[in-house]
């Protein structure tokens, strides 16, 4: 049994965050893979279903971004799993937008959502880091990462969410490379 679990922000105001591309990418996986319809879980959404020989669990956390911690942790004790069971997809502000890396464990560089999951079950969970692109100045941080994406990026967000997906295999079977290369062949020109 694996957790993934797709950060952002409950409520239809937010739902097209840049904030929000976690739920996105899990919403899109669940639609891809035939999972179960979203049921209130874990202080948040979940709907299960297999990748391959894998039985994973979707979460999406109705607690806020600064609570997604409590969430993750109650799903995790719930199936008694370890940290390194867990993936966590979110916005990251230092990657070029629509590029897409996976990494275990690390620092949480300002990121609420992986503050909070830090605390309430540590770093060592793998990360899938779906990026957003930096506005160039910290002061426009906030505004950037709490604004919708604009309407020239919704083709192209369109095939990122496609792309991890259609990979999601790869990622459930732990070829985190892979699953990498294979997503940024897909979004080639």
């Amino acid at each position: 049994m694996q957790i993934w679990v797709g950060l952002g922000n409950p409520g239809g105001s937010y739902a097209l965050h840049r904030h929000n591309v976690g739920f996105m990418a899990v919403d899109t996986i669940a639609d891809m893979h035939g999972f179960s319809p979203w049921k209130a879980r874990f202080q948040g959404l979940a709907a299960e279903g297999r990748i391959g020989a894998h039985k994973l669990l979707l979460l999406k956390p109705a607690t806020f971004m600064n609570e997604s911690g409590r969430a993750v942790g109650e799903a995790m004790r719930f199936f008694k799993l370890a940290p390194g069971d867990v993936t966590l997809f979110h916005d990251e502000l230092d990657l070029a937008p629509m590029k897409v890396k996976v990494k275990m464990g690390g620092g949480t560089a300002g990121h609420n959502g992986l503050r909070s999951t830090d605390a309430h079950i540590g770093a060592d969970f793998r990360r899938v880091r779906i990026g957003i692109g930096h506005p160039g100045h910290k002061d426009r941080v906030t505004g950037h990462v709490l604004g919708n994406y604009a309407k020239a990026e919704m083709d192209p967000l369109a095939e990122m969410l496609g792309a991890i997906a259609a990979e999601a295999p790869r990622l459930a079977d732990g070829d985190d490379a892979r699953f990498m290369n294979e997503v940024a062949l897909r979004l080639r020109d």
